[in-house]
């Protein structure tokens, strides 16, 4: 192999971890967010794209407007959040297309009604798959579907 094919080799190793660690860097923001600034909206566009499609077993959200929507719910309905995610799977480009990704992932939250009363919580548990997409301010995602495995306590729905 010459100096130059090992360059160029070494050159898309690096492209690949930094594609790598931007991208878990993403699903890591919105699930900072999601807890740390549930009560505003600017930070949609540091996660999504304006199109993003959500997908939840309880309902599906359109563009920055319909995350507004299920934001207002969550904030109204719950007081304090709590969300982990990890175990990321990422296929890079796939179908040879170098500007989008795939991840999968699982996420685990903890929602309390009222802060006065942290006992009293409804807990998810399950797996994210996300379409992601490199835009010209970085890695965003554009799609994300959340598949429930488990659940505890009284969804956002219930009477309480």
């Amino acid at each position: 192999m010459t100096t130059l094919d090992e360059l160029a080799q070494l050159g898309a190793q690096v492209r690949t971890l930094a594609d790598r660690a931007a991208i878990t860097e993403v699903c890591d923001r919105y699930v900072h967010h999601l807890d740390a600034n549930r009560h505003n909206d600017t930070w949609f566009d540091s996660v999504f794209t304006e199109d993003v499609q959500l997908t939840f077993p309880f309902g599906e959200y359109k563009g920055f407007e319909g995350l507004a929507g299920f934001q207002r719910m969550a904030r109204t309905t719950f007081e304090r959040t709590h969300h982990l995610a990890g175990n990321y799977a990422v296929d890079l480009y796939p179908d040879g297309d170098e500007d989008r990704a795939r991840v999968r992932a699982h996420l685990m939250a903890v929602h309390v009604r009222q802060r006065e009363a942290p006992a009293d919580h409804f807990d998810i548990g399950g797996h994210y798959d996300a379409e992601m997409v490199s835009t010209p301010v970085g890695w965003r995602i554009r799609r994300f579907t959340f598949d429930l495995v488990w659940n505890a306590g009284q969804g956002p729905g219930a009477a309480h």
